[in-house]
């Protein structure tokens, strides 16, 4: 599995890498699949695919609760995936890595355990206009919990945050400010270092969604210096179900846990119960075992790319994609100078479902609608979008199929 392709990919090493995931041969209404719905969830190497079979074919076993030979074998595949995400993230311990269902579970473990404590009335949570609905709704239920006041940093017409009116929002009020490494809708980056430096003048800790970064960037978490840090293993070539909740540790140690059951604990009596150290303490119940032990093959996987060519790839696809959608007349929703591989436009004043349907009769598989952020739709005063999501596998020629059915999703129109 150790490619190595180097910075740039040849056409070879796509015909290579295209050839490492089986769905890519499916066909939709008898024509190839071209699937640009990456920023959905992405499609899993085989790879990937074959660890979850040789975990359920020759170790299934629960784990840290056996001394059989099996429940060993699968706790020292679950406890190597952990470390290596902390590798991954380059967090200084593993103990920091607890794994989550995904993403929307860790920012509500965070809301829950380290805001509910002690956020008091009038506080404030920050976020941006970018926001994915759950990086929105954990923090309008912990207001309502606490009487603290859910700001907004504003954003421009071009889908970028404007950082003087972000900077703006800042105070000693407030307590969290929680933000997207990268918009799921369209595609923007933010410059969150520099945002979580603004943020930690005032006091505030910092949570970041990378649930769309984690495919298109290299994170360093101490580089970055952010509190949190959440992603899902299905945006990054890996299972659903799994996904990784980053934490400081002196952060992490204070907070009550999220939930209640087995393996959280040290001692139960029905006098008190002794709760497990990092970062089992945050992990009740039996774990996604097989989730963790693929996620852990799917960054070997990237890693064996390397980010350089899958950056140099996934940028090429963005501004052919963006060329054709400026020669097609589409109105493109965010064209910021910092993006990644999103394209979220319209076709004249059809609706997006109605241009959706079309493409899947082509084996064009896009995602429409509001992308799970309906105030930023408010805002483009737009009801849905079409967005298309490229992946590293994806190609030119899979772009071009999809602009050749927009003349005849015109035409249907007319």
């Amino acid at each position: 599995m150790d490619k190595h392709f180097g910075k740039v990919f040849s056409p070879s090493d796509l015909r290579e890498i295209r050839n490492d995931f089986p769905i890519l041969k499916v066909k939709i209404k008898h024509r190839p699949l071209v699937y640009l719905d990456n920023a959905a969830t992405s499609q899993k190497p085989q790879c990937v695919i074959d660890a979850l079979d040789r975990y359920y074919s020759h170790y299934n076993s629960n784990v840290h609760r056996g001394l059989h030979e099996l429940s060993e074998l699968a706790t020292t595949a679950y406890e190597q995936s952990r470390q290596r995400v902390a590798h991954f993230l380059k967090a200084k311990e593993s103990c920091q890595i607890i794994f989550v269902k995904g993403t929307t579970e860790a920012i509500n473990l965070v809301a829950q355990s380290y805001g509910r404590p002690l956020l008091k009335k009038d506080d404030e949570i920050l976020i941006t206009a970018l926001e994915h609905h759950s990086n929105i709704v954990p923090w309008q239920v912990l207001c309502e919990q606490t009487g603290a006041k859910l700001r907004v940093a504003p954003i421009n017409l071009q889908g970028e945050v404007i950082q003087e009116e972000y900077e703006a929002c800042l105070s000693e009020k407030t307590k969290i400010v929680a933000l997207a490494h990268i918009s799921n809708a369209l595609g923007t980056i933010l410059p969150i270092k520099a945002m979580i430096a603004k943020a930690r003048a005032v006091g505030a800790i910092t949570l970041i969604d990378g649930a769309q970064a984690i495919p298109h960037l290299r994170v360093d978490v101490q580089d970055l210096d952010c509190d949190f840090y959440a992603f899902s293993a299905h945006k990054v070539y890996g299972p659903t179900g799994i996904g990784v909740l980053y934490g400081k540790k002196e952060l992490l140690e204070a907070m009550p846990p999220y939930q209640g059951g087995g393996e959280m604990i040290q001692s139960v009596s029905f006098e008190k119960t002794v709760y497990q150290n990092l970062p089992h303490k945050f992990e009740a119940g039996t774990p996604h075992i097989e989730g963790a032990i693929g996620l852990h093959v799917a960054l070997d996987y990237l890693h064996s790319l390397g980010y350089e060519g899958i950056a140099h790839q996934e940028h090429e696809l963005l501004l052919y994609a963006t060329e054709l959608a400026h020669k097609h007349h589409l109105r493109i929703i965010g064209e910021a100078k910092e993006k990644t591989s999103i394209l979220s436009f319209m076709v004249d004043n059809i609706h997006a479902h109605d241009v959706g349907t079309i493409l899947n009769h082509y084996g064009i598989a896009v995602r429409v609608g509001h992308h799970c952020a309906m105030p930023l739709m408010e805002f483009f005063k737009v009801p849905s979008t079409v967005r298309a999501s490229f992946a590293f596998y994806n190609t030119q020629d899979e772009i071009d199929a999809l602009f050749e059915v927009i003349p005849k999703v015109r035409e249907v129109f007319q």
